[in-house]
């Protein structure tokens, strides 16, 4: 069975978010569109604390973007994002939630971030989505969302490293771009371990 991860579809990631991703918005279309191709479809959602390790306001005297150290790893270190019930922590309100089968939260804990949709940075622990698709049956996964070059490419790859069969929908993600290539980069890094790229149209 083929299941759709939705990555991040937050009010944060799109346009006017405290961590915007250029042209985020754009891509709930394309979640919308493929929703009903799948017989399965979960989403994750960054839904951190408000004294989260990764947010520049919680280390005095650095600022948004600059590299720290996060449990013994390099860091990048985010503008007040995604927290836990705030208004920013939301599904974008064009997304249709209805056509969504369950959501899975990550980056609660404090003092980890954790990109990816399966586990934390630091692989400590599970959101528990592996475990819920292998319980479902799924064997190949469609990914898109936010953002390609942090928590698609970290999602992507760890599905990779579980089994699963992988296909990156490129018309459905956006890079933050920290550095101009980012997104790129982490694009042909997706591929070149095994990842299937497509476009939305080829999947409908």
């Amino acid at each position: 069975m083929k299941a759709l991860i939705l990555v991040d579809l937050q009010n944060d990631f799109c346009p006017g978010g405290a961590l915007a991703v250029p042209h985020g918005g754009e891509v709930v279309a394309v979640a919308n569109q493929l929703m009903s191709r799948f017989p399965l479809v979960v989403a994750t959602q960054d839904w951190h604390p408000a004294n989260h390790g990764s947010f520049a306001a919680n280390h005095p005297g650095r600022s948004p973007y600059e590299m720290a150290e996060l449990a013994g790893m390099p860091q990048v270190l985010w503008p007040v994002h995604c927290v836990q019930g705030s208004a920013g922590a939301d599904f974008h309100a064009a997304l249709t939630m209805a056509g969504v089968h369950k959501v899975f939260p990550k980056g609660t804990d404090p003092t980890i971030d954790s990109y990816s949709g399966f586990f934390d940075n630091g692989k400590r622990k599970s959101t528990g989505l592996g475990e819920f698709l292998q319980q479902q049956g799924v064997t190949d996964v469609v990914v898109m969302g936010l953002a390609t070059d942090y928590c698609v490419r970290a999602t992507a790859l760890d599905a990779l490293g579980l089994g699963f069969k992988v296909t990156l929908v490129l018309d459905g993600c956006r890079a933050v771009n920290l550095q101009p290539d980012d997104g790129s980069t982490a694009v042909l890094q997706m591929q070149n371990a095994g990842i299937v790229l497509a476009q939305s149209q080829d999947l409908i």
